[in-house]
């Protein structure tokens, strides 16, 4: 059996930044994530976070923006197979969408620890 040649790794590249610029284009959540993350880095240059919440930041970015996309991708995938109303294509898609909002709730509380005493301190110094 011949082997399948796989298309070059900037071809592979290429399909995931069109993956990443349609979800960005299409995804009402996406694009809030997106302006969340420029106030995110905004406040964090402003404040000047250390090094380490900055990584938790990007951390949290990264988890959040990918699971929106599987999120987008299970969506997708099941509208694909059915239009029909079933449980299985409702837990999938519930069960997908519960995943970034527990994502999104633990990355706004970390927003928190990080930012609130920063911004309280900035505003003190302010006044």
């Amino acid at each position: 059996m011949a082997k399948e040649k796989k298309p070059p790794i900037r071809k592979s590249f290429g399909y995931a930044f069109e993956g990443i610029f349609t979800c960005i284009k299409k995804e009402r959540n996406m694009k809030i994530h997106c302006v969340m993350a420029v106030l995110v880095v905004a406040a964090g240059i402003i404040l000047h976070i250390s090094p380490v919440e900055w990584c938790i930041c990007l951390g949290l970015f990264g988890l959040v923006m990918a699971l929106e996309m599987v999120n987008t991708a299970v969506e997708a995938v099941v509208d694909l197979v059915t239009q029909e109303r079933k449980p299985l294509a409702k837990i999938a898609k519930d069960t997908a969408a519960g995943a970034v909002l527990i994502a999104s709730i633990m990355a706004a509380v970390a927003g928190c620890i990080i930012f609130l005493p920063k911004g309280i301190l900035f505003l003190v110094d302010l006044l």
